[in-house]
């Protein structure tokens, strides 16, 4: 049986299911090459900012055992370089999907704007960067995402999704999905990593990580139910004309499945990438078609959204 995990994302077909995440192993063109001959079905950029970022001091990632935690302040080489850069990875072969986050609506726009007017396939603004001191994450900020939304949506018509912070509150989910639904806003990409949790060193007494006193955004393992919570809140709440996302804690096949049945029509690994490489895309992919093929599952639709009542 031949397992089909094409899918798409605003119109862009995707030969896969999975796709690398913004952030880890994605700033510079030699990392997003190695990303273009891994099994990842699309090619996702860094979030870039107006002006190229050092990031946050060092220490500022550290490996835990079901994840990660990290506050690394968007290191990225400025939209520039990136813009630049899109014929070259447009040349690899597959999808690009710049991720952008600027630090006002006038930021975005500009980069929102030089970007519809290049090669990329998607744009996805993040709205959720839980890692800058003294910067709020738009995506908790209602009114400045209809705001944001209002401007950035009638810049062109390439397509644009937003990267969102993860929700715990019901409420926060109707409130987000309403504003969404007021533009034409194509994908959305749930959840970024959980924002401002402590970890702890009990021997040296110190946080493990520098910067904001030791804050830094929870990533991997601990994150999954979170990210299928996420996911499934928004697939029932939104139509079917907004594809999601799914991201967070995504380490093998049945993970993804996991996040197929929520409702995502794709889905990014960044931890697990991270730590294991680019090899993570095609053995995923090989264990989420091994479990359809079990299931007599053999194409994406067979299972998307259909998590069945307990």
């Amino acid at each position: 049986m031949n397992i089909d995990l094409s899918t798409n994302i605003a119109g862009i077909k995707l030969k896969s299911y999975l796709m690398n995440a913004s952030g880890p192993r994605c700033t510079s063109y030699d990392e997003l090459k190695v990303i273009a001959k891994s099994a990842s079905a699309a090619i996702v950029t860094k979030s870039c900012t107006i002006e190229s970022r050092e990031g946050n001091p060092e220490p500022r990632y550290q490996n835990l055992p079901l994840g990660s935690i990290q506050s690394m302040g968007l290191p990225n080489l400025g939209y520039q370089a990136y813009l630049a850069m899109v014929p070259e990875l447009k040349a690899l072969g597959k999808p690009v999907i710049v991720s952008i986050s600027g630090f006002s609506i006038e930021d975005n726009i500009e980069m929102v704007s030089a970007f519809q007017n290049s090669d990329v396939d998607l744009i996805e603004v993040n709205f959720s960067c839980p890692n800058i001191p003294g910067k709020a994450q738009v995506a908790y900020d209602f009114e400045q995402t209809d705001r944001a939304l209002a401007a950035l949506c009638q810049l062109g018509d390439k397509p644009i999704g937003i990267k969102l912070a993860p929700y715990f509150d019901m409420s926060h989910f109707v409130a987000m999905a309403n504003i969404i639904k007021q533009y034409p806003v194509k994908f959305i990409t749930c959840i970024n990593s959980i924002g401002n949790t402590l970890v702890i060193d009990p021997h040296s007494e110190r946080p493990i990580i520098k910067p904001k006193g030791g804050f830094g955004g929870l990533c991997g393992d601990y994150i999954k139910p979170v990210g299928l919570a996420n996911v499934r809140a928004f697939r029932e709440l939104l139509g079917d004309d907004v594809q999601i996302i799914g991201v967070g804690g995504i380490k093998s096949g049945t993970d993804a499945f996991e996040y197929l049945l929520a409702g995502a029509d794709a889905v990014q690994i960044a931890t697990c990438f991270e730590k294991e490489g680019p090899e993570c895309f095609s053995r995923i992919e090989n264990e989420l078609k091994a479990f359809m093929k079990a299931k007599g599952y053999n194409k994406l639709t067979d299972a998307k959204g259909k998590l069945k009542p307990l």
